[in-house]
């Protein structure tokens, strides 16, 4: 790419996290590093590498004052912003321990972390955050130290009723003194992340300088990353797929970070950041695909038949470029498509991207196929908490997008029992924190970490075809894989949120939430009222819904039979404790809420 240079710092030269930050900045002291959006004064504003180190500096030296010692660990409940980085490099540099956070977790679930870790420092967006999760902590030792970050009226009020609290606007000196690059074990504890918790408490995942820094390098060698890249960072820093791919590795390649005001706002940020990579969970992609069919509805019939024209050549070309398939004559119209129907949705996005990943959840192929056969460079990747977490992804030359991809260098892959991929390479955690017997029980005895996913590989490509924990084995001992069919259910605009059960029955049923903005014109088709939960078991609503799952699932095996349905407008949320802060449903917590209607489900006909 003309124009376009790469600076890489390796492993080697980096040693630890703060080591790479250090290597960074003596690199590129003058170019940008960080944009955000600056809410009290309603503006983008950036920081050039050297400016973030003076922050650091500050951060590292009050950090000083607070008597802690190496390994001692300190937690961030932020939303992404520069702080998030700044106060996690000043912790590393000076040995500290990294908790983070999710903002919008449950309080009892933040409460039980901060215990759990021992985490004597807190950093925290405001004080409505901390007054939501005092009570929760109640009288407990941890933390001995909270910073709030934002500086008003409030906060003021809380760090004179609190003697724990501070305004980090007080609590900084004005400048911080230079260090030198740490001479530290690169495989020592650098993060404790604590995974979502579908099942009882979270556990908190042991990671090391050593276990990131890899796994940065090698997904830099299956995607190359330039310093002219601009990343828009809009997963929470919480989450390890966005601390590893959009904080740690573009700091290792030089690259900038935006940080998006919202999810809400994404729409308008893309166009103003004009990004050239995003790293996106699959969700983020099935919104923006059920927006664009949404429009399309209201559009001329010819308008949607050229949408439809556009993806399935733009399809072919992909094929064709990927060396899958030999030239085509509808080719001939994809300059055509390309400029009339691709570009304009490409520039949505904001014009630039070169690459978008999705992970952390399958990717419904449907999705991948429409926003490929648009033009934009989309693959899918595969990873875990408990691998730093990029275990596979597809090559930009090589896109396979039913598949995971292929694995990053120095990761090895094998197939265990129950089809079970396993996982062994420099990325694998060190444990889980205080938790001996469920470390022991996700390695094999040979010291391969189990990952509960069911996989097959092929020509390198790695396909993931179920969950071991998930698998439903019905009364007749057939084996069922909910999560394809519960993702391909959920791409009917009618359902937000889709649970198949089945578990010891003679068939399967479904659980499904209905979207709210639907519902209302959707129960006027039948005569119902709306606002009677009753009308939610109308039998032939409920023999219609049934008929838009068949539909749905027409392309699956025999086993995808749905027999039974529940309908219900009560979305599933971290709230009320049926989904983790990663937006995974909680089965468990959600099979045993509907409880009664899953009885009565399994106990008449309609």
């Amino acid at each position: 790419m003309k124009g376009w240079s790469e600076d890489l710092i390796s492993v080697e030269h980096a040693r630890t996290l703060d080591g790479l930050f250090y290597q960074r900045v003596h690199r590129s002291s003058d170019r940008t590093a960080y944009h955000w959006f600056d809410r009290a004064d309603g503006c983008w504003r950036t920081l050039t590498w050297r400016e973030t180190l003076e922050q650091v500096a500050r951060w590292r030296a009050a950090l000083q004052r607070e008597s802690l010692n190496a390994g001692d660990r300190v937690a961030v409940l932020l939303r992404n912003c520069p702080e998030w980085v700044i106060f996690d490099q000043a912790a590393l540099s000076l040995g500290l321990v990294t908790v983070p956070l999710y903002t919008d977790d449950r309080a009892d679930n933040a409460a039980h972390i901060l215990q759990d870790a021992d985490c004597k420092v807190l950093l925290i967006q405001d004080a409505n955050r901390w007054k939501r999760l005092a009570p929760a902590i109640g009288e407990a030792v941890y933390p001995e130290r909270v910073l709030i970050l934002e500086d008003n009226e409030q906060t003021r009020r809380v760090s004179t009723d609190d003697e724990r609290v501070a305004l980090v606007s007080q609590w900084l000196p004005a400048q911080g003194q230079p260090w030198s690059q740490r001479d530290a074990d690169p495989q020592s504890l650098a993060t404790i992340v604590y995974t979502s918790g579908t099942t009882g408490r979270p556990k908190g995942v042991m990671l090391s300088h050593h276990n990131i820094l890899a796994n940065a390098h090698a997904s830099v060698t299956m995607l190359d990353v330039y310093q002219e890249d601009l990343f828009l960072s809009f997963l929470p820093l919480s989450h390890t797929l966005e601390r590893t791919a959009s904080y740690y590795l573009p700091m290792m390649t030089g690259s900038t970070v935006a940080y998006a005001r919202s999810i809400n706002q994404l729409a308008d940020d893309l166009q103003t950041i004009r990004p050239t990579v995003i790293i996106a969970v699959p969700r983020v992609f099935e919104r923006v695909y059920q927006r664009l069919k949404d429009q399309l509805q209201d559009r001329p019939k010819p308008l949607r038949k050229l949408f439809e024209l556009a993806v399935r050549i733009g399809w072919i070309d992909f094929e064709r470029r990927q060396g899958r398939r030999g030239w085509h004559p509808a080719l001939l119209l994809w300059p055509l498509l390309r400029r009339k129907v691709a570009r304009p949705v490409l520039e949505r996005l904001g014009g630039r991207l070169r690459a978008a990943v999705s992970g952390g959840a399958p990717l419904p192929f449907e999705v991948a196929r429409l926003f490929i056969g648009l033009e934009l460079p989309l693959v899918q990747g595969y990873g875990l908490t408990e691998t730093s977490p990029v275990v596979a992804v597809n090559p930009l030359e090589d896109n396979r997008p039913d598949s995971v991809g292929i694995p990053l260098r120095g990761i090895q892959l094998r197939i265990g029992a129950d089809d079970e991929l396993q996982v062994k390479g420099p990325c694998n955690m060190l444990g889980y924190w205080n938790n001996h017997a469920a470390t022991a029980r996700m390695f094999t005895p040979d010291g391969w970490l189990r990952t509960g996913d069911q996989a097959r590989i092929a020509d390198r490509h790695v396909f993931i075809t179920g969950r071991i924990k998930d698998i439903l084995v019905l009364s007749n001992g057939e084996k069922v894989p909910p999560a394809d069919m519960e993702m391909t259910i959920g791409l009917d605009p009618l359902f937000d949120q889709v649970l198949i059960a089945g578990e010891g029955r003679s068939y399967l049923s479904a659980i499904l939430v209905l979207n709210a903005d639907l519902w209302p014109g959707l129960a006027g088709e039948y005569g119902l009222d709306p606002d009677s939960p009753e009308s939610l078991a109308h039998p032939p609503l409920l023999r219609d819904m049934l008929k838009r799952i068949r539909d749905a699932l027409a392309n699956f095996p025999g086993y995808a039979k749905v027999r039974r349905a529940t309908l219900t407008l009560e979305p599933w949320s971290i709230e009320n404790g049926m989904l983790t802060p990663t937006m995974k449903i909680k089965r468990n917590r959600v099979l045993e809420h509907y409880h009664a209607a899953l009885q009565q489900m399994y106990a008449e006909h309609l």
